[in-house]
């Protein structure tokens, strides 16, 4: 086995011990999160390849490569994206969530000035090579230099990493300078509307409320309800009380449960075409195996759904108004210690041994020497024990008396 190997092994050795000690004591192994279930009701999407390749830019975190990468969503809709991770490499065939500007992963605060937001809807691609270069003063600027010099804003903004004025072309620093000092700051509400997003994804309550306040996000409208529940339950409006078929962006749902119904659960599903808007974040999965994190270029328009559901319990009554005086604890009655059987004094062996006792090994046990009739007697005690019953020990005892003048001499 080589060396490289070893960790690996040792690895899914822990792990092995690690469920055997679980099945040891009846326990179940915790299962691992499902990301699929951890973001539910978001576009998802796997990293499929490079879209296009931009020019090479010498930064202040090094020369580095600059690339358009193409997200492919679970419909067949493919996304165009940039990085917005300077630090972090892009994992082959990683599956990615759409997510807030809020759940940023990365080093760096785009989201606070959402600068990006603003170079995503000037640059190119949404802006060709050439409308980029006549707003940046550049001519004949190529669509490799146009990609790089937008690649380089964003981490500008997304990373803190600044542009060298050694190793870029002259079209690159134009573009470059021109995306920076010309981005402006874009209030927290320029973030484009998710495809759709039900928070929270669950809810607990007492039958006689209202169960659940689930916020609606969606760029879609009149979105319709499935929902599933007990005869008089029902999804209604948070704002008005009125039962509610179809829903839209913002508004606010929950369950009203009669104050007669039995303790149960509800469900209700939303499934909708969307848009994936630009300037969407979508983050990696896999928390242990990070990946860049992206931001879409170019957005599209996809099939998404979304669920949310909610339990509760029959109410208690009313409940007793709380009282000034502390209850006085109550004294429990000490009770009497057992008093222990006096030990049967042992029968001393008829003649002492001229053997040597045999030498203890070395396992950190008890130095003193154990002889045979000794220990038939721990195993006789051991059988008694599991047989159940002051007769059995009567009969070990009697047991143990003639094993030991059987075998010690």
């Amino acid at each position: 086995m080589s060396n490289s190997s070893l960790p690996r092994t040792v690895g899914r050795t822990g792990l092995a011990a690690t469920a055997a000690a679980f099945l040891a004591f009846g326990l179940a192994a915790p299962a691992a999160a499902d990301p699929a279930e951890t973001y539910e009701g978001s576009a998802r999407a796997q990293y499929a390849n490079k879209a296009e390749n931009g020019t090479d830019v010498a930064t202040s975190g090094g020369t580095i490569g600059t690339s358009l990468f193409n997200l492919e969503l679970e419909d067949g809709t493919v996304l165009t994206t940039y990085c917005i991770d300077f630090e972090t490499n892009i994992q082959r065939d990683a599956w990615y969530r759409e997510d807030d500007w809020a759940n940023y992963p990365g080093k760096g605060e785009f989201a606070a000035p959402a600068k990006v937001h603003w170079i995503l809807q000037n640059a190119y691609p949404a802006k060709t090579a050439e409308e980029l270069g006549a707003a940046a003063g550049v001519e004949g600027l190529s669509q490799r230099d146009a990609l790089g010099a937008t690649q380089a804003a964003i981490w500008h903004f997304s990373n803190g990493v600044n542009l060298e004025e050694q190793g870029n072309s002259e079209a690159i620093k134009a573009v470059y300078a021109y995306l920076v000092e010309n981005a402006e700051e874009m209030p927290q509400t320029a973030e484009p509307a998710p495809a759709l997003s039900i928070t929270p994804g669950t809810a607990s309550g007492t039958a006689g409320e209202t169960v659940g306040e689930f916020l609606i996000e969606t760029n879609a409208s009149a979105i319709p309800v499935a929902l599933e529940a007990p005869e008089g339950v029902q999804l209604v409006d948070l704002e008005n009380g009125e039962p509610v078929t179809e829903v839209g962006n913002g508004d606010t749902v929950g369950f009203s449960v009669p104050a007669d119904a039995e303790a149960g659960q509800a469900s209700f599903t939303l499934e909708t075409s969307a848009t994936v808007a630009t300037g969407r974040l979508f983050k990696g999965e896999e928390e242990y195996q990070p990946t860049q994190t992206l931001i879409t270029a170019e957005g599209g328009e996809t099939s998404v759904s979304a669920s949310a559901s909610a339990d509760w319990t029959v109410g208690g009554g009313e409940t007793p108004p709380p009282t000034d005086e502390p209850s006085e604890p109550e004294s429990p009655e000490p009770s009497e210690p057992e008093t222990p059987e006096s030990p049967e004094p042992s029968t001393p062996a008829e003649q002492p041994s001229d053997k040597p006792s045999e030498p203890a090994d070395d396992r950190n046990e008890p130095t003193l020497p154990v002889t045979g009739g000794a220990l038939a007697g721990l195993v006789a005690a051991g059988v008694a024990a599991l047989g159940a019953g002051g007769g059995a020990i009567y009969l070990s005892r009697k047991r143990k008396a003639a094993n030991g003048q059987d075998l010690e001499g």
